[in-house]
């Protein structure tokens, strides 16, 4: 029995670590944001559908913005569609916070309004109605 309903929203937050850097000034790869999309797509599975489900496309994927170690990202999963078995969704990741070695080693900034790094728009199935 399913309960997603359009609308349907589910955010995660992370600290992106200096461990994933894998490009000078401390990017990360774009397929940082993609399993983020996928960890926020599983909950929003467990939570409609009692189910992780099963990823099945990614389409319109964006890189917008650079991802860096030390961000604070907010990760946002929506419900746009709901078939009998799929689900549509749509993923954002926005950077809300980051370091500024200007103002010291230490030192980050919350950012308002945050930046909009990664946008895609997915499709998951889950587990059919039983018979």
């Amino acid at each position: 029995m399913t309960t997603a309903t359009v609308g349907d929203t589910v955010v995660h937050r992370r600290y992106v670590p200096y461990s994933h850097a894998h490009y000078a000034g401390n990017l990360v790869d774009g397929a940082y944001s993609l399993a983020a999309f996928g960890d926020v797509a599983t909950e929003m599975c467990i939570r409609t559908d009692g189910d992780e489900g099963l990823f099945a496309s990614y389409q319109d994927v964006q890189f917008r913005a650079p991802v860096r170690a030390g961000d604070c990202l907010e990760i946002s999963c929506t419900v746009v569609r709901v078939g009998r078995r799929s689900r549509e969704l749509d993923f954002e990741v926005r950077v809300v916070a980051r370091g500024n070695p200007a103002r010291g080693e230490s030192a980050a900034d919350v950012l308002d309004p945050p930046l909009v790094a990664t946008t895609a728009r997915g499709v998951v199935v889950v587990p059919g109605p039983a018979a």
